[in-house]
């Protein structure tokens, strides 16, 4: 806060100056800006259709984000601004001013347009409308193009000229752009922006034409496609069917193993006669003894070669009605053929000759019509079991089959969706671009009316802008300046307190001690006030006598003036004061008090100087290249001192600088208190660090500071120190 009100005080120091740069600057403004021309304005707008979709035949089910729907706007308002379409416009303004319409003319041409003959302007009419109609620039390379352009731009037709005035932004969240021109002209306002938007518009009903249509031609190509490989995935399953004779797998499988069920199921059975008629001819054969066999197979030959004969041939067909899948058809002919065969049986039992053991007739019989049963269910297994091998080779064959069309029928379903996504996407495409939406323009422009004049507002804010120019040039001083102007500046950058500061007084004022107490100008009496404080804090810090050491960190800072100040307050509260002038190298004290007695004399003598009350006595130097030191040894200095000080209340001693640091400490070392004066104005250079040092060393001996040559600082008195940190 301190600081921000220092640089206030630095604008009130330079307040002349924030006056009258501003003020010039309002002048030169005023007289630069009075002819200036007025301006229109005029306003049309755009609908998108981006937003409001009511025109739109078919709409999307999913409506837009309000980020996508923003990047479409901006897309088409950066259309608006591009040099090429900027470029259309311009071309429509010059070939306007090339025809000479009246109506559509605004400006007074350039010398370099009112020069050209008619063929000049006909060859360039013909340029700028191929140009215009295949929306191309001008080629800046080529002069004679390029010399078309800068006729363009002289005339203030240029795409960064319109660019400059046009104003072009989305109303709000709505469906609209707003499209604004600004010219001396309202006519010349109102065509640029009508032909402005019939550029965007028919710009970008082409490319939605053209992308309407490559995006169709490539949906359509994509689904005749995704077509013609389902057409030739479905050709080669059907050939692969063709070539190996499939027409249902499913089908024929479960054909086959049905018919597999069935044969295993008549081999079972075949299997359990045979084993129960072997085992019947076995019982009957052990009823009979080896004679009696013979005899009955002796007599049987003849007859059953007729059987044996009948028995092949119904095997043969028992085979036949086998491997025919047991087909009805010679199930008749084997029932036929197997009655036969029981015939013959039968007259080879009446043609029996046997012997008295005849009653072992029906056995006989019974053996014989097992052994054709037997021997016809062994040939069923055989021919069964063949079949079966048969079955079993062909049910194997269709595998490889089921595999291979399985992969067929896998690629034409694949193929079979792409097909059917890829005809919904042109159905889609073809439904949505039949009804595109293209821009309108809903609002044409008007001739505009004259707007407000900017020349007050441009004065003011030349005005404006130079104050804060130069608030900001005096800123810049402000934190470079490394300077000391104000006592709490000099607390923080010494870490001392300050015991208080000296208003800068006019080169004509005197500070002698007849003028301290005679003069009543304004600057002196504040001077002697300030003085007062700093006495107050002085003495405030030891009781009487005491001998007071007053320095400096170089030459010039109003040391001199501050001492004989400093003695005249002590006077004022009747005390007995004496004023040494330790300073050698520059005793002025001496030189204002030419008849004053002398420290060397005092030394080096036994002499006593009387003082009364209120009464100021000093002792000067002769000057020259000498110190305090040099007059006696310590101990006679130190003695000749205290008599001062039993005689003296206050004795001020003004020493040199602490620039011939020597010569001051020998003069601080005999003092009781030391105060250090500080210019206003002035800064601490890195050479001033090691006397600061220093004078922060003798700690409690060392007072303080006192800053002179201040300037506007507000009244005030008391010591500052350095604020404590939070």
């Amino acid at each position: 806060m301190s600081e921000f009100l220092q640089f206030l005080r630095l604008l009130q120091r330079n307040k002349v100056t924030l006056i009258l740069v501003p003020l010039i600057t309002v002048i030169i403004t005023y007289f630069l800006v009075r002819r200036l021309p007025d301006t229109f304005v005029s306003r049309a707008r755009i609908a998108t259709g981006l937003v409001d979709k009511t025109d739109q035949v078919i709409t999307k089910a999913k409506d837009e984000q309000e980020q996508q729907i923003a990047r479409k706007f901006e897309s088409l308002i950066q259309v608006l601004r591009l040099k090429r379409t900027l470029d259309q416009v311009s071309y429509r303004l010059i070939l306007n001013d090339l025809k000479g319409l009246k109506d559509s003319t605004w400006r007074e041409p350039v010398r370099a347009l009112e020069n050209m003959s008619k063929a000049d302007k006909a060859k360039a009419i013909a340029l700028i409308t191929q140009k215009y109609k295949t929306r191309e620039e001008l080629s800046l390379w080529k002069p004679y193009e390029n010399n078309l352009n800068k006729i363009i731009v002289d005339m203030n037709y240029g795409a960064s000229t319109l660019r400059d005035k046009l104003i072009i932004y989305r109303t709000g969240a709505s469906d609209y752009i707003d499209i604004e021109f600004e010219a001396e002209s309202p006519g010349l306002a109102a065509y640029v922006i009508n032909v402005l938007s019939q550029e965007l518009i028919s710009d970008n009903s082409s490319r939605v034409v053209g992308n309407n249509k490559r995006t169709i031609d490539f949906l359509q190509n994509f689904m005749l496609q995704k077509q013609a490989a389902l057409n030739t995935r479905m050709n080669t399953l059907r050939n692969f069917k063709i070539q190996n004779r499939v027409l249902n797998l499913n089908e024929q499988a479960k054909s086959i193993y049905g018919q597999m069920a069935d044969y295993e199921t008549r081999r079972e059975v075949a299997q359990k006669d045979i084993i129960a008629l072997g085992a019947a001819i076995r019982n009957i054969d052990n009823k009979f003894d080896p004679a009696e066999r013979k005899y009955f197979e002796s007599t049987l030959i003849g007859i059953n070669q007729k059987i044996i004969a009948t028995k092949a041939n119904l095997r043969a067909l028992n085979e036949r009605y086998v491997t025919n899948n047991f087909d009805p058809r010679l199930k008749f002919s084997l029932d036929s053929l197997r009655n036969q065969l029981t015939g013959e049986i039968d007259e080879a039992s009446d043609k029996y000759a046997y012997n008295p053991m005849a009653l072992k007739q029906d056995l006989v019989t019974q053996k014989l019509t097992m052994e054709i049963s037997l021997e016809l269910a062994k040939n069923s297994v055989s021919s069964i079991q063949g079949e079966l091998n048969r079955l079993n080779r062909k049910f194997d064959g269709l595998v490889p089959n089921e595999a291979k069309i399985q992969e067929y029928e896998t690629s034409i379903d694949i193929a079979s969706k792409e097909y059917i996504e890829s005809l919904q996407r042109y159905n889609e495409a073809s439904l949505e671009f039949s009804f595109p939406v293209y821009l309108r323009l809903i609002e044409r422009a008007m001739p505009g009316e004259v707007q407000a004049s900017k020349k007050m507002v441009l004065v003011i804010l030349s005005g404006v802008i130079s104050l804060a120019f130069c608030v900001f040039v005096f800123f810049i001083l402000f934190y470079l300046d490394k300077s000391i102007r104000y006592p709490l500046q000099l607390a923080n950058a010494t870490e001392r307190p300050v015991l208080g500061y000296l208003n800068a007084l006019d080169k004509g004022s005197s500070l002698s001690l007849s003028g301290m107490n005679s003069s009543d100008d304004k600057s002196i009496r504040l001077y002697k006030d300030l003085v007062r404080s700093i006495r107050y804090e002085i003495d405030n810090e030891l009781n009487d006598p005491k001998l007071i050491a007053i320095t400096s960190l170089s030459y010039g800072v109003g040391k001199t003036s501050f001492v004989v100040a400093l003695a005249w307050a002590f006077s004022k509260i009747n005390k007995t004061v004496l004023i040494i002038d330790g300073n050698f190298g520059q005793p002025d004290i001496s030189k204002l008090n030419p008849d004053s007695s002398l420290i060397e004399r005092f030394i080096k003598s036994d002499a006593v100087i009387e003082a009364s009350p209120g009464q100021i006595r000093i002792l000067g130097n002769n000057g020259g290249d000498i110190s305090l030191l040099e007059l006696a040894d310590e101990k006679g200095i130190a003695n000749r001192l205290q008599v001062l000080k039993s005689q003296f209340d206050i004795v001020l001693i003004e020493t040199d600088s602490l620039t011939a640091m020597n010569k001051a400490k020998e003069w601080i070392t005999f003092s009781d208190r030391v105060v250090a004066v500080f210019a206003a104005g002035q800064s601490i250079s890195g050479e001033d660090q090691s006397k600061i040092q220093y004078l922060n060393n003798l700690e409690d001996k060392f007072s303080g500071w006192v800053l002179t040559n201040t300037e506007d600082i507000p009244e005030q008195a008391g010591k500052i120190g350095k604020p404590l940190e939070a």
